[in-house]
This record gives structure tokens, C-alpha cells and sequence, in this order.
């Protein structure tokens, strides 16, 4: 017979009662041994540490669709708090967080008819509504006049600094506490862009190039910053939600450095496919994007169930390291 299994802790029931917290919740979702709510708590212990070690640089990164619901909220208490220092996403992020900060997304179901929504001028994300005026009409209103003042500035800007402009262009605007990008730029948190062509945002910086034909999109100059962000950083660890371009502009910047040290992945994406978005984070460690001995964690699931009560739980304990 081969040696006998070690085992010594015992699976625990989960007492609703004795909740004094999201923190309590997530505790004792680890203690419950089970399945996604272990991982689901390992994530914010990861995150915990991140935050805690001093001079490791926290990247998050997302696609656009959480910032169509309520996700957006989480999001923008992250860069507000200033619990990232990278953020790495796509041209949807901003147009979601832009128009928001003028019009509201609506409640609407995924078994909605499309073609008549179609005809109707709504756009449908899953169970979101985004009526035309609520999404490229009011990006188009707001989006020309600003590149307009932008380009009598300088012909050229990266993807950085035109997401630092859109936030500071919010400045006085009774709403824009809301804005990730107000925050991003308030604080001074890199917003970096790998695919700005892509969505309403991209199509507004086409068509003001169409009249202006020497504006340019200086994406090398995000390359290079980010270059110097993962160089010079002491460690480096990543809250990834979903996967395309934002992750893996993540992951890869992070191989020139040896890998991350910490990664808490969320994802909906099976991995036989082959897809990046279904691939686990330990596949990374043969690409260098994550080091070997990393602490890392996935989380098969929606990201807009568990961020609530994974950033809930987060802030709970920095909380408690502050006092």
C-alpha cells in the first residue's frame, strides 16, 4: 500500500447567524471547504497580502461589460481608494463609464426580443438596455467637442493620457464622483488601453482623425510606461477579471519581469477550448507570465456576483490594518 493520505482540517458548516460582516461570510466560506467559495475566499487573501506588501504594484484589469451594471460602483471605489495602481482594459470600459456619468443604463432580460429592440433603438448587453441616446449619441456629443480642445494642445496622446483628460474633462460635473475615469485621474492611476480602436470610444477618435488626419494615437508610449512599471516594481500582482486583450496585456508585460508574484483570476471561460480567457493562471507559469512559486488563485464564475462581496470583504480588513 502506497503512504496514507494527510488530512486534518475538518469542513465546516457556514453560520448565517453569526455574520457581523462581509469579512465573516468570506472566512467562513474558506473554512467550508467548498468548491468555488474556498477559491472565492483564497482570491481576497491574495488580494489581502498584495495590498499589504510594501512596493508591490497592483494591476487590475477587465473587459467593458461589468462596467454596464452595477460592477461599475466596485470599480470606481477601486481606483478611488487607490487599492490598484494599473488598470488595463478595453475601449468599452470607456464608453460605459463615460455616458453614465450623463444617462442611465435600464434592467431588461436576456430572453428579450432582439429585433424588436433593434428597431426600437436599444441595444441589449445581456440583461442590460442601453437605448442609442443613452450610449453613442451622448459619447459622440461629449467625445468631439473634447478632442477638438485636446488637438490644439498636441496632435499626438496615448491611451493614458486621453483616459486622464476624459476624467479631469468631468471635473465639474454634478455626477462625476461616479466616473472611474475621474478617479483614475484625480489619482493619478495609469488607465492603459492595448485595443483603442475597438467600441464607441475608438469610433469617435476614427472619425475625429477623418477631419484632423495628424492626430495620432501614440500607443508605443503606453508600452513604454508600462515597461517601466514592471521593471522597476519590487513585486507585482494582478486582479484579473475575464480575459481577452486586458488579461493578457497583463500577464504578458509581466514575463519581462520574471512573472507575477500574485494572480486572483475570475473567469466564465472553460480552458479546452485553448482560449486565453479560458486559461488558468498556472498555464501562464510555462509562458514566464507567472512565477512558479506565485500565489495564485482561479474563480470560475460571474465576476458581477462575486466582486460585491470579495471588495466587501477586502475592504473590511484594510480597514482594520489602517486602524
Amino acid at each position: 500500500m502506497g503512504e496514507k493520505t494527510s488530512y486534518s482540517k475538518p469542513v465546516k458548516d457556514i453560520c448565517i447567524e453569526a455574520n457581523e460582516g462581509a469579512d465573516s461570510i468570506v472566512r467562513q466560506m474558506f473554512e467550508s471547504g467548498g468548491f468555488v467559495a474556498k477559491k472565492m475566499a483564497v482570491g481576497v487573501d491574495i488580494l489581502e497580502t498584495m495590498s499589504r506588501e510594501e512596493g508591490c504594484v497592483k494591476f487590475f484589469s477587465s473587459p467593458s461589460s461589468p462596467v454596464s451594471t452595477g460592477c461599475r460602483g466596485i470599480y470606481k471605489v477601486l481606483v478611488k481608494n487607490k487599492f490598484i495602481d494599473v488598470f488595463i482594459t478595453t475601449s468599452g470600459m470607456v464608453d460605459h463609464d463615460y455616458a453614465r456619468v450623463w444617462r442611465d443604463y435600464y434592467h431588461g432580460d436576456f430572453e428579450m426580443d432582439d429585433a424588436k429592440l433593434y428597431k426600437e433603438g436599444i441595444n441589449r448587453e445581456g440583461n442590460v438596455l442601453i437605448p442609442n441616446e443613452c450610449y453613442g449619441e451622448i459619447l459622440e456629443d461629449r467625445i468631439q467637442p473634447l478632442l477638438e480642445k485636446l488637438y490644439k494642445e498636441k496632435k499626438e496622446y496615448s491611451t493614458k493620457e486621453l483616459c486622464w483628460a476624459l476624467g479631469e474633462s468631468l471635473k465639474d460635473e454634478e455626477n462625476k464622483e461616479s466616473s472611474i475615469l475621474y478617479w483614475a485621474w484625480k489619482n493619478k492611476i495609469p488607465i492603459y488601453i492595448p485595443g483603442p480602436t475597438d467600441g464607441a470610444f475608438g469610433s469617435q477618435l476614427w472619425l475625429f482623425s477623418q477631419q484632423k488626419k495628424d492626430f495620432k494615437i501614440d500607443l508605443f508610449k503606453d508600452e513604454q510606461e508600462l515597461n517601466s512599471i514592471v521593471m522597476n516594481a519590487k513585486s507585482t500582482g494582478a486582479f484579473m477579471i475575464g480575459g481577452g486583450i486586458s488579461k493578457h496585456h497583463t500577464i504578458w508585460w509581466n514575463q519581462f519581469r520574471g512573472g507575477l508574484d500574485y494572480a486572483v483570476y475570475i473567469t466564465t471561460a472553460p480552458e479546452w477550448d485553448g482560449s486565453l480567457s479560458g486559461a488558468r493562471v498556472k498555464e501562464a507559469i510555462s509562458w514566464g507570465k507567472v512565477k512558479e512559486k506565485a500565489q495564485h488563485v482561479d474563480i470560475e464564475g460571474d465576476a458581477t456576483t462575486m466582486l460585491p462581496l470579495m471588495i466587501s470583504s477586502l475592504m473590511e480588513r484594510l480597514r482594520s490594518i489602517q486602524k
